[in-house]
C-alpha cells in the first residue's frame, strides 16, 4: 500500500504528487519573502515554507496547484512540518487522480444521502418539509461533495453533508429527552442552517470563497433560497410557518459577533445553535488531537479562543 502524506513519521523522507490546499506570500523578521503553504493529500494536509520566495512564486503555487514536492517531515512547536528539499507544478499533461488528494468526509455521500433523506421523511409540518425537500433536490450535487468550511471545522469533501447529519443526531437525542423540542422544526434548521454554503464555497478542491461568500454569507444566502423556494411553492410569505424557519437558519450562528443577525428566540432555534456549535468544536479539537503525539499538547486552535488541547497518553 502505498503511503500517505500523513503516514510518514517525523524525520522520514518522502516524494509525493500534493495538492497546494493554501499559500500565503509572507515577510519574515528580516525582510525575506516566503511562502506560507498547506500541502495536502487525501490524508490530511501539512504545513510547509517555501523560502525565499518571489511573487511570481506565489502565482505558481496558488491554491488548488497539484505539484510534486520531496521533503521531510520535520517538528516544528510540537506538531509536524514539511521541510521541502524541491517543489514544482505538475505538467497539465500529466494525469492525476484528484480524489486521492482532497481528504473527504469518514462515510460515503451516498450512505449520508440515504440517511439525511430519512430524516426529511420526519419532518411532520407540510411547508417545512416540502422546502427542505426542494432545497435539498434543487442543491443535491453541492450539498453532497462541498466541505463545510474552507479550513476550521469539517473542511473536506463531502463535510458538509457529514456535519448535517451529526447535528441531526445529536438533535433527535435531545428531543427524546426533551418532549417541548418540535422535531420538525428542529430538523429541517439542521438540514437547512448551512446550506448556503454551497454558494458561499467554490468547492471541495482547494476550497475559497465565493463573491457572493464574501459579500453577503451564507445565512442570508439560504434565507434568500427559502424566499424564492416558498415563491415556487406557493407558500405565503407572510406565514408563521415560514417566518419560524427564516428565524432557525438566521440565527444559528447565536450571537452578534458571530455574524448573526438575530439571536435566537425560539427553543430549537436555541438548540440549533448550540448543537452547530458543539459539533464544530468536537469536529476541530478531535482532527487535531489526530495528529498530535500522546502526552502532548496540539497547537493552539484559532476557533477554540486559542486553546490547546492535550492528548492522553491512555491511548496507548
Amino acid at each position: 500500500m502505498l503511503k500517505r502524506l500523513l503516514d510518514y513519521n517525523e524525520g522520514e523522507e518522502f516524494d509525493l504528487v500534493l495538492i497546494v490546499k493554501s499559500s500565503q506570500l509572507r515577510q519574515d523578521k528580516k525582510g525575506n519573502h516566503y511562502l506560507l503553504m498547506q500541502l495536502a493529500d487525501s490524508s490530511g494536509s501539512i504545513r510547509a515554507n517555501y523560502w525565499q520566495a518571489s511573487a511570481e512564486d506565489a502565482n505558481r503555487f496558488n491554491a488548488g496547484t497539484v505539484v510534486e514536492a520531496s521533503g521531510m517531515i520535520e517538528d516544528y512547536r510540537n506538531h509536524d512540518q514539511i521541510k521541502l528539499f524541491s517543489i514544482h507544478p505538475v505538467s497539465p499533461d500529466e494525469e492525476v487522480d484528484l480524489s486521492q488528494l482532497v481528504a473527504s468526509a469518514p462515510a460515503s455521500s451516498q450512505k449520508m444521502e440515504k440517511e439525511i433523506w430519512a430524516f426529511v421523511d420526519k419532518i411532520a409540518n407540510q411547508h417545512w418539509h416540502d422546502l427542505v425537500t426542494f432545497l435539498l433536490k434543487k442543491w443535491s450535487q453541492r450539498f453532497f461533495a462541498y466541505p463545510a468550511g474552507k479550513s476550521n471545522h469539517h473542511a473536506y469533501k463531502g463535510g458538509l453533508a457529514f456535519h448535517t447529519l451529526t447535528m441531526l443526531k445529536d438533535a433527535r437525542a435531545l428531543a427524546d429527552n426533551y418532549p417541548a423540542v418540535n422535531r420538525s422544526l428542529l430538523y429541517a434548521g439542521c438540514i437547512l442552517h448551512d446550506m448556503g454554503k454551497v454558494l458561499e464555497l467554490s468547492g471541495p478542491v482547494a476550497t475559497q470563497y465565493t463573491a457572493e461568500g464574501n459579500l453577503i454569507g451564507h445565512l442570508v444566502l439560504i434565507d434568500e433560497q427559502l424566499m424564492l423556494a416558498a415563491q415556487e411553492l406557493g407558500i405565503d410569505l407572510a406565514s408563521e410557518d415560514l417566518l419560524l424557519l427564516r428565524h432557525m437558519v438566521l440565527s444559528h450562528h447565536g450571537r452578534y459577533e458571530y455574524g448573526s443577525p438575530k439571536l435566537p428566540a425560539l427553543l430549537e432555534a436555541e438548540l440549533l445553535h448550540r448543537i452547530d456549535d458543539l459539533d464544530a468544536a468536537v469536529n476541530a479539537i478531535t482532527t487535531e488531537l489526530s495528529t498530535t503525539k500522546p502526552g502532548e499538547f496540539t497547537p493552539p486552535l484559532l476557533s477554540q479562543d486559542g486553546r490547546r488541547y492535550y492528548r492522553p497518553r491512555l491511548e496507548e
